[in-house]
Order: structure tokens, then C-alpha cells, then sequence
């Protein structure tokens, strides 16, 4: 969702049901930001880095750290909206850079939505260090120029023929962070904008929309970032939203009630009280410190009330839920497969985030699913999800292993027309932004 108050505000949002215009990426219409973001050069050059500089061809390792799904389209994961395709039709590509992970995502349209036919994902910790200063360090920069220069050697080998590629929090609130984005585009060819966070919310709750429970009254889809965390609530009981098939779950903007955004993330709420030794009072303060960011949204929505004996589940797209779902599970190693769309009960999500206070840093290291790169982390976002089913009890917990990249392939593929035509195409061209 785009264009909202200011950061700590929270409110609904213009775009949403009642209201009109709604900013995209640096205060630009959704749409527009999109027809901003990368292309391949054309024949006049538009696009194109400087003649110095010319975008790397290199894919580069798959170094220690890096998420690399591999490219074969045999296999791929398919996401469903219910269009048609050919083999010959263009590839999309998303990319997220945020304040931990740089991920990358390529899909061709298919007939049940889209084909992931390439993807990656590494961390780089771009925000480390800049809740307290206010910059991005260089070291930070230079590990996502490297992670970078891989991408666009990934969307020049598949000939990507349009793109959105936005960066998150990190860049949001760094002093530096339109620079350095300037000097990406240099180094690497790639135009990277800043995405509000509106845009961040609207975009991740498309992305995942489909694992909504349509049988339910209310749905919290919340998204635990590195630097900030999005909260989005659905009245399920809309009349606009249909929900229960592919095509459909586009409505489930319609059903938006209300949402927010933290400036509260996993790097964020650990540097401020520590992720490697996390002890029962510093966990509590951590959930104390979100508890009383959610305090002012609350009170104003008061969802805790209106959910009270209602059909009520969340929704968790991010890295903090699906490390939980990994380890509840038992996985000797990361199963998307087993892993999105799961459900869990809230108590099962507690155990195992009571489990893992009580390990010892180098034993969240060994869980295969949390490793070293997480393992400082992982507490935080346990902390923000406990604070969440504190304010807001439920005691269902859906996993999504997708989101922001998933929304915005979907909402580019809507705005080129890929699928079949019909009242709801024609809605979509009305509502590029999604709103």
C-alpha cells in the first residue's frame, strides 16, 4: 500500500475502499513506478547505464549464504490466477531489496497465474548499523552491489522483458539511501526505487492473498521485515470479497479494513536489545517494546473487540514464520514445499519460539532451519509475532512462503493484460494500483 500519513502513522489508506489516490514508489502512483522500474535497453537507449558502466554479465557463485532455486522451468513453482500460457510469452521479474535479504524473482504467465522459472535470495544486511546512525555503512552497500551484480545477470540471461525492482526500509530511512541506490544503478545497470511502505503492504497482501481462509470473519496478514513490519486486517465478511478461487482473491483489497506499518523489523528490534544472548526478561522487553508500538493502531481499530468470538486466523509472510513452521516441523533442511500454506496452530508457534529462547545462540546456529545468517534474528521476529497474538489472540496461523515479489509479478502481468479478458480485466485496467 502506498501514500499513507507518515511513518509511525496508521490509518487506512488512500486506495482503499472510500478513498482515491494512491502513491506508489517515492510518492508516484503504483502504476507509474512501475513503468519506472527496469527494462531491458531499447533503441534508444532508454534504460541503458551509462556507456562506461555497462551492466555486469556475470551470474556469479552461488557463495555461502545465497538462496539460488536454479532456473530449469521443469518443476517450477507455479502460482494460480487463472490465464493462459504459451511458451513463448515474456518474462517478469520482481525484485525486493530490503533491509536483510536481497531476493530476486522471474516468472513467465502460465495458464493457472505464473511460472517461477528463476529466483534468488541472499543476505545482505543493508540496514545494519543504520538505526543508529542513520546511514548505510559501506561494507552493507558493497555486499548488495555484489548480490545485485548477480541479479542483473540473471535478468539479462532470461531476457527479461519488464521488471519492478523497489527497495524497502533500509533505503526509506537511511540519509544515504537514494545514493546508493544511484550508485547501484551505475554499477550494475539496475533501477531500483524506493517503494512507500503502503505500496510494500498492498503489493505483499496480493502476493499471498490466495492462502487467505475465505470462510473466515477476520484475517491478520502481517509481513515481519529486517526494518519495519506491515499490518494488514481483512473483514472477510465484505460483500465485495468473493475469495475461494485464484482469479478472484485479486478482491481481497476490497477487503481490507484497516493496516499500519511498524518501524520495527528483526535487525532493527535486535540491535536495540541484543539477538545473540536473549535471555526471558530481555525477550519480554522486546515484546513489551512492540506491544506498545501497536498500542495507538488498536485503540483506534480495536480488533481485539471486533474478533472476539469471531472466525478469526493470521496470515505470516516473512522469513520470522516460516522459520517457526521449518522448525515446528522438524525439517533437516528448508522445505518450501512443506512449508507455504501450511497451518499452524498459535500455540504450536509459541512452543516453538519458547523452545528456541531457551537454546543457546551456537544451538539456533545448528537448527537447520535458522543456521548462523538467522540465528541473531530469529528471536526478534519471535518477539513481533508474540506481540501480535498477545494484542490480537487467534489460534490459527497460516504460513506463506510468498508476498511482496509474488504481488508485484501478479500486478504487473494484470496491467500487460496477460489473462483472460472479462469484468475483471476491465476492473483491473481501472485499478492498475490495486486499490
Amino acid at each position: 500500500m502506498e501514500g499513507f500519513q507518515d511513518d509511525e502513522g496508521a490509518g487506512r489508506a488512500p486506495g482503499f475502499p472510500g478513498s482515491t489516490g494512491v502513491a506508489g514508489i517515492a510518492g508516484a502512483p503504483v502504476s507509474q513506478a512501475i513503468d519506472g522500474g527496469w527494462r531491458p535497453p531499447d533503441v534508444a537507449g532508454r534504460n541503458a547505464p551509462p556507456a562506461s558502466q555497462p551492466p555486469p554479465r556475470e551470474h556469479g557463485p552461488r557463495e555461502h549464504g545465497a538462496r539460488d532455486y536454479g532456473g530449469r522451468e521443469h518443476g517450477a513453482r507455479e502460482y494460480g490466477m487463472g490465464g493462459r500460457y504459451g511458451s513463448n510469452d515474456p518474462v517478469y521479474g520482481a525484485l525486493d531489496l530490503g533491509t536483510n535479504n536481497c531476493r530476486l524473482l522471474l516468472a513467465r504467465p502460465s495458464r493457472r497465474g505464473f511460472r517461477v522459472i528463476d529466483a534468488f535470495s541472499r543476505i545482505i544486511r543493508l540496514g545494519e548499523g543504520v538505526s543508529q546512525s542513520g546511514q548505510l555503512s559501506d561494507a552493507a552497500m558493497q555486499r548488495t552491489i555484489d548480490a545485485l551484480k548477480i541479479c542483473a545477470g540473471k535478468l539479462d540471461r532470461h531476457q527479461v522483458q519488464r521488471a519492478m525492482l523497489v527497495a524497502t526500509e533500509a533505503c526509506r530511512i537511511a540519509s544515504n539511501g537514494g545514493e546508493f541506490l544511484a550508485r547501484a544503478r551505475v554499477a550494475t545497470g539496475l533501477d531500483i526505487k524506493i517503494l512507500s511502505r503502503e505500496g510494500e503492504a498492498r503489493l505483499a497482501v496480493s502476493g499471498c492473498a490466495s492462502l487467505v481462509d475465505p470462510n473466515g470473519d477476520f484475517a491478520l496478514v502481517f509481513d515481519i521485515g529486517g526494518g519495519s513490519s506491515e499490518l494488514i486486517w481483512l473483514d472477510l465478511t465484505h460483500r465485495h470479497y468473493r475469495g475461494g478461487s485464484h482469479g478472484d482473491r485479486l478482491d481481497v483489497q476490497s477487503a481490507v479494513a484497516a493496516w499500519t506499518s511498524l518501524s520495527v523489523g528483526v535487525v532493527t528490534l535486535a540491535e536495540r536489545f541484543g539477538g545473540r544472548q536473549v535471555t526471558r526478561e530481555s525477550f519480554e522487553a522486546m515484546v513489551d517494546y512492540v506491544i506498545g508500538l501497536l498500542a495507538p493502531f488498536e485503540a483506534e481499530h480495536r480488533f481485539a473487540s471486533r474478533i472476539a468470538g469471531r472466525r478469526a486466523h493470521m496470515l505470516g509472510t516473512s522469513g520470522t514464520v516460516t522459520t517457526v513452521a521449518g522448525v515446528h516441523l522438524g525439517l533437516e533442511r528448508y522445505d518450501r514445499n512443506r512449508v507455504d500454506g501450511c497451518w499452524l496452530e498459535t500455540e504450536e508457534a509459541r512452543r516453538v519460539t519458547y523452545s528456541l529462547l531457551d537454546r543457546s545462540y551456537a544451538e539456533r546456529v545448528a537448527e537447520p532451519c535458522i543456521g548462523r545468517d538467522r540465528a541473531d534474528l530469529v528471536l526478534a521476529g519471535c518477539a513481533i509475532l508474540e506481540a501480535l497474538l498477545r494484542v490480537w489472540p487467534c489460534q490459527r496461523l497460516r504460513v506463506a512462503d510468498r508476498g511482496l515479489r509474488e504481488g508485484i509479478l501478479m500486478q504487473l502481468m494484470v496491467e500487460d493484460g496477460v489473462y483472460r479478458a472479462g469484468r475483471r480485466r476491465r476492473r483491473m485496467r481501472e485499478r492498475p494500483d490495486f486499490a
